[in-house]
């Protein structure tokens, strides 16, 4: 990645210039192109991986946090509703930024603002911070002159976002914890208590069973070739990470998450949720059906969901109903699939939508609250099998000592 510095005009005639992050030159000029924009020079300033480093760099902040956005847009949301002037707005919001890379990120898109770049090009500059659906809601916003609508949307969208992170996090909290306690204490047996062991059972000489003998196998494995483990695991999951973002590898993945047992159906109902309501925010907006498609096919969260979206706005394309499309993706249930029938017939698709997303929302929330008492059983059946090896392969040895002593 370079950033390149551009100069050029637009559909008005007027002379614009600014930054642009991008791989290459021309990548600079479709952009531009995309914007409405002829670009008379096009410069590389720096090479973004030749900057010199800084030590206040180490901490400076990764990524805008979700909470951050969603301030960002209920702020936007006020000010565009008092009529606000975009520029003035998002120069206030600089200045009132907690988070300093959201601050310079809203320093730079007001002046890319100032420059004669819409609303909509500016935050497409930082597609790290502002995603597909963010920017297409602001650009629909601006041509329908609905702004305020639009952050507003958005602000209650990447609400239902956080919460849904939330209730996740909260109800996978605790059998991470149990797990994190069974891989501690299974490091504990392998490594201090069976070595023991296994040194006053050699000095007795007694015959030991076999889930003795595998308990003392597999803890000399551990203390012998621990760093091997290591080595592999840490090579393995740096090959699964790099293979995951690949294309190919990110579908894989998300088609595996998908069948998970136990949150698996969950991700899934969470994808289609979200679909749901994006669906539902742009259609009300006025965007076209195929656009609406494209879009909600590349923020849904699952590729594998992506493609049977795509397949979808392929059929719209053709001439297919939207009720057929979405019967031959297979991802939705027949209540689903009946009311988007009825939302075709009586043309209020958005709002019907908008009651599928709830609908989605609500098997989520349960689907969660059975999940900690879903998980919990196995993870008790688990820690007794665990104790059960430990016990056989401890206490028999025992047992078998107190005979050859008593003899």
């Amino acid at each position: 990645m370079a950033r390149f510095s551009y100069r050029g005009r637009n559909a008005q005639g007027q002379e614009v210039s600014g930054d642009m992050e991008a791989g290459s030159a021309d990548l600079v000029a479709s952009q531009l192109g995309s914007q409405q924009i002829i670009p008379l020079s096009i410069t590389e300033t720096e090479t973004l991986g030749a900057r010199s480093f800084k030590f206040d760099q180490l901490f400076a902040p990764r990524k805008v946090e979700l909470d951050e956005l969603i301030i960002f847009s209920r702020q936007m949301y006020s000010l565009t509703k008092a009529g606000v002037p975009i520029i003035r707005a998002m120069r206030g919001l600089q200045g009132s930024a907690r988070s300093p890379l959201l601050a310079d990120i809203l320093g730079k898109v007001g002046d890319e603002l100032e420059s004669g770049m819409s609303l909509a090009g500016a935050l497409q500059q930082h597609p790290k911070v502002f995603g597909a659906m963010f920017i297409n809601m602001i650009h629909v916003g601006e041509n329908t002159g609905r702004l305020d609508k639009a952050f507003l949307q958005l602000s209650d969208y990447l609400n239902m976002e956080r919460e849904t992170r939330k209730r996740i996090k909260q109800a996978t909290r605790y059998p991470m914890l149990v797990m994190i306690a069974m891989a501690v204490a299974l490091g504990v047996v392998n490594f201090l208590v069976i070595p023991s062991f296994s040194a006053v059972f050699a000095k007795l000489g007694a015959d030991l069973p076999w889930p003795t003998l595998v308990l003392i196998a597999t803890s000399n494995f551990f203390v012998n070739y621990w760093w091997a483990i290591l080595v592999v695991l840490t090579m393995g999951a740096v090959t699964v990470w790099q293979y995951v973002q690949t294309d190919e590898g990110a579908l894989k993945w998300d088609r595996i998450r998908l069948r998970l047992p136990l949150i698996g159906p969950i991700f899934e109902r969470i994808a289609l949720g979200r679909f749901a309501r994006t669906f539902a925010m742009m259609v009300s907006a006025g965007v076209p059906m195929i656009q609406v498609l494209g879009i909600v096919s590349r923020t849904v969260g699952n590729r594998h969901i992506g493609a049977g979206i795509e397949q979808m706005r392929n059929g719209v394309e053709r001439g297919e109903s939207l009720l057929r499309t979405a019967a031959n993706t297979q991802m939705f249930s027949p209540l689903v699939l009946q009311m988007l029938a009825v939302g075709e017939e009586t043309g209020a698709i958005d709002d019907l939508f908008e009651e599928v997303a709830d609908f989605y929302d609500q098997e989520v929330d349960y689907d969660l609250r059975r999940l900690a008492d879903a998980i919990e059983p196995i993870l008790i059946v688990a820690l007794g099998v665990m104790v059960l090896i430990l016990a056989l392969g401890v206490f028999l040895p025992v047992w078998e000592l107190g005979s050859v002593v008593r003899s």
